[in-house]
Parts: C-alpha cells; structure tokens; sequence
C-alpha cells in the first residue's frame, strides 16, 4: 500500500506530461472507438496532412504535422498496415516514397473530421477552464525549447548546481 507522502510527492514534468497526453489521447481514442473507427490518434497528423488530396514524402509530411521524420516514418509504416494510406516510389528519386490516402483513408475521412470537430470543441472546453489556455502555454514551450532546448538547460543546471565535476558532458 502506498503511503500519504506518496501521493503528495510531486511528479516530475516528465511525469505529468505523459500522464496528460494519456488522459488525453485515451479519451481520444475512445471517442473513435464510439464512432465505430478502428483509427489510433498519432494517424491524425499525417491524416491531416494528405488529407487535400496531394501526394507527399515522409519529409514533406514531417513537416506539414510538426512532427519529426522518424516519427513520420513510422506513423505511415502503421497507417499503411491499417490500409489508410498508399506508398509508391518517387517517379523524380527512386529512393524516396510518395504517401497518399489510400481509397479506405479517403472514405474515412468525413467521418474522421466530424471527431476532430468534436475534439477540437472539447480542447476550447478545456482551454476555457483553465486560468491560462493550455494550447497557449504548450506552444509558448515549444518555442521556447525552440530557442533554447532542454538538453542544453539540463547542461546548464548540470554546470551550475555541481561546477567542480569533472565529467560534465
């Protein structure tokens, strides 16, 4: 059994944020799943993206999502094992791949922006309890980490709380 102290801890940002986008994404997901869409939540960046039609390259979709290339890459490799896009090479480079909607990710589609419709109204509920809007506090973090990632404040932290170690790196 856990103590008192436990659960007054407080958790690290880490923490939080996983928590968060778990309380999030799962309620996300479940509203899928009461639509009757067999559709995980990471496909919506990239669902987006190919969503007017055009055909792009993990590249381009990286970063129309504001996502990185790894995780593009592997969010299509999974979208195309669910049938929601095709994948075909370059006809102007041979090694890069060309994403498109597949027709089963085209048909979905009305039925997945009515959700996202839904959801973007539940985040301004959200937003609209908070004493500031989370949305806003998330991108004024990003960009901030933008202009100054957190490795290099935990290497300044590092240097500033323990200035005599030697194995700074």
């Amino acid at each position: 059994m856990y103590s008192r102290y436990y659960f007054s801890m407080k958790q690290g940002l880490g923490t939080q944020l996983r928590h968060l986008i778990e309380l999030l994404d799962g309620a996300v997901a479940a509203s899928y799943e009461e639509e009757g869409i067999d559709y995980r939540p990471r496909y919506t960046p990239v669902m987006r993206a190919l969503a007017n039609g055009a055909a792009l390259t993990v590249g381009d979709i990286a970063a129309a999502a504001g996502i990185t290339q790894p995780a593009a890459t592997q969010t299509v490799a999974l979208m195309r094992k669910h049938d929601l896009v095709a994948i075909a090479p370059s006809p102007a480079d041979a090694r890069q791949k060309i994403v498109r909607l597949s027709k089963r990710g085209q048909a979905l589609l009305p039925r997945l922006q009515r959700c996202w419709s839904a959801t973007s109204a539940a985040a301004a509920s959200l937003d609209a309890d908070l004493p500031h809007p989370l949305s806003d506090t998330l991108a004024q973090a990003i960009a901030a980490l933008e202009q100054r990632p957190f490795g290099a404040r935990i290497r300044a932290a590092r240097a500033s709380l323990f200035p005599d170690d030697k194995e700074q790196s």
